[in-house]
């Protein structure tokens, strides 16, 4: 696949994942190249097993930090499983990523190599906010990928 349709299809992906954001509360929908698409509401996603982080990232205020907990991202993943298409050559996983969206559209993606513990292993969480979820990604020197009140995640 050429580059600019590559990128392309990546901003098909995100534009009809923005246009998937539910309109009202409730939890996250984990859906794309999966074996199990999942809706997990908030209560469901504060029973699984939690993790903390520190960061701070510049934004257009200034610095900020902040102390976060809530469910790795890669564990969201790995429940719902990633359907390999069949005869790929690749290993964990690498041709894959995730696009989060918040319920005002904002999009962003990740690497799913960036969470996978078996290479970078970024402690990437869902910190509860109330009734909203953050999406947190430590280590990242801009908070351009903090989302607020994620609602899809989708595996591309």
């Amino acid at each position: 696949m050429s580059r600019a349709v590559g990128i392309a299809a990546c901003l098909v992906a995100i534009a009809v994942a923005a246009d998937a954001a539910p309109d009202g509360p409730g939890g996250i929908d984990l859906a794309g190249h999966v074996e199990h698409a999942l809706h997990l509401t908030v209560a469901e996603l504060k029973a699984l097993p939690q993790s903390a982080v520190d960061v701070t990232f510049q934004s257009g205020h200034g610095p900020q930090s902040g102390h976060f907990a809530g469910p790795l991202l890669w564990d969201l993943v790995q429940k719902a499983g990633i359907a390999e298409e069949a005869g790929s050559k690749a290993k964990h996983h690498l041709q894959h990523a995730l696009l989060v969206t918040g319920r005002d559209g904002y999009v962003v993606a990740l690497a799913v190599a960036e969470i996978d513990p078996d290479f970078e292993g970024k402690s990437v969480i869902l910190a509860d906010e109330g009734d909203e979820l953050r999406l947190i990604v430590p280590g990242d020197k801009f908070g351009g990928r903090d989302v607020r009140d994620v609602v899809r995640i989708e595996v591309e």
